[in-house]
């Protein structure tokens, strides 16, 4: 059956640095990005050892990896130390100000939690904003003594979605990542988040915005994944009521899958994981039969913390929509 369909993708040569999967029965989480390298790196920055990290980092370019920047902020603890990183300044300053930036985003997420605005404390309010702006702070000047960067902007979006800076502000933003690449997805992720009414847009805004951006999408270019988490994004935003169990969707899906992640074009890099993931989500939320179990096939059994954060237990669900499939 699944040879039939269009094949996933360009399969890169045997990986010396690919994580093996875990012997244990069952789904399990994807663990830095599936590469030793990258757990090396973790590790280092787990341990509060920035000369350990700095030599981690050399075979990466963090100033173009979003997937890279994201694992090192979602280490708990990076805050008590990168200050002094910072500090030191010289050639690595803003690669410390970088990873300081992007953590303190994560970091302020922590402190406002997941709830509605209506359910967030005042002192947890005070917090979100002090973390948010230590991130603002060091993000914009890592921008600004390495304007070839991309991964700046990102969290950047984020921290000003979060600190209400407004339309003009994080549109520049948006702006100034696109200027650097204009098909790079996680800024594209950004703005379909952004646009959500729970944020700052109108209803049917992110997905049309997402549906114009995979329109100039070339064949096999991850970009396309942005379609799939317009989806996502449309039914988090409806709540227990939402659904995308439309043939529409499913289609529109199904389409937007083989353009991209099946597509013979599509480069499996480092971390290829998470677009498979973003994609299947979508089409098991969708009842999508047809591709869905290729995109299932392909994972094996690894899912991503990115899209399943969006829902308490992403372990259960993934298994549960993975055994539907």
């Amino acid at each position: 059956m699944f040879g039939r369909l269009t094949r996933g993708g360009k399969r890169p040569e045997a990986d010396p640095y690919v994580l093996p999967a875990p012997r244990r029965f069952g789904v399990y989480q994807l663990e830095a990005l599936g590469d030793t390298r990258v757990r090396t790196l973790l590790r280092a920055a787990a341990a509060g050892d920035w000369g350990a990290v700095k030599e981690a980092l050399t075979p990466f370019d963090l100033g173009r990896d979003h997937q890279l920047l994201d694992e090192l902020a979602e280490v708990a603890g990076v805050q008590d130390w990168i200050g002094r990183a910072v500090e030191e300044g010289g050639e690595h300053r803003a690669t410390a100000l970088l990873i300081s930036g992007a953590r303190h985003v994560v970091w302020g997420w922590e402190a406002r939690t997941r709830y509605t605005a209506q359910h967030v404390s005042p002192a947890q309010w005070r917090l979100f904003h002090e973390r948010l702006r230590i991130a603002e702070e060091h993000l914009l000047e890592a921008a600004e003594l390495r304007p070839e960067w991309i991964t700046p902007w990102r969290p950047l979006l984020k921290s000003g979605r979060g600190m209400s800076l407004g339309d003009d502000i994080n549109r520049a933003r948006r702006d100034a990542a696109l200027r650097r690449d204009p098909l790079d997805l996680e800024t594209h992720y950004e703005w379909v988040t952004f646009r959500q009414p729970r944020w700052s847009g109108e209803p049917g805004q992110a997905l049309a915005f997402a549906r114009k951006a995979f329109h100039n999408a070339p064949e096999g270019h991850r970009l396309g994944c942005v379609l799939a988490l317009a989806h996502i994004e449309d039914w988090v935003e409806l709540g227990v009521s939402g659904s995308l169990r439309d043939w529409h969707i499913q289609t529109e899906l199904r389409d937007a899958a083989k353009h991209s992640i099946l597509h013979p074009a599509y480069e499996r890099r480092r971390g290829w994981q998470e677009d498979f993931n973003v994609f299947a989500m979508a089409l098991s939320l969708s009842g999508e039969s047809i591709v869905a179990p290729r995109v299932y096939y392909e994972l094996r059994r690894a899912y991503t913390r990115w899209p399943w954060r969006y829902v308490n237990h992403p372990e259960k669900l993934y298994a549960s929509l993975r055994s539907r499939t």
